[in-house]
């Protein structure tokens, strides 16, 4: 966008921030579901913080803090909850149900 690194910084940490928590659950351990809606969704938080920043919104805490806060929350998530496939819409009954039906016609 033509802008400063420290609005692009600035943007990152505002992006990170609004996402700071999520869990990753793939339905029937794949990537397609929720995924890839939530990557869409990533990109239009980016855009929309890149926005914000050019416009001169303040993000408040910097992008090395942001990071830091964001791993440490991260590690604090239940294993369960990351990429394991043993919580959240993982174990939905229309998860494994989907599972079942892979495993069914071959597929792992």
């Amino acid at each position: 966008m033509g802008r400063s690194a420290e609005e692009a910084l600035s943007a990152a940490s505002m992006a990170l921030q609004n996402i700071m928590g999520s869990v990753c659950d793939p339905v029937a351990g794949r990537v397609e579901v929720p995924c890839l809606g939530k990557n869409v969704q990533a990109g239009m938080n980016a855009l929309a913080s890149a926005n914000m920043a050019a416009a001169g919104f303040d993000a408040v805490i910097p992008f090395d803090e942001a990071v830091t806060a964001f791993d440490e929350a991260g590690r604090k998530i239940a294993p369960e909850l990351r990429n394991t496939c043993r919580g959240g819409l993982s174990i939905a009954p229309a998860s494994l149900a989907i599972e079942k039906q892979l495993k069914e016609f071959g597929h792992r």
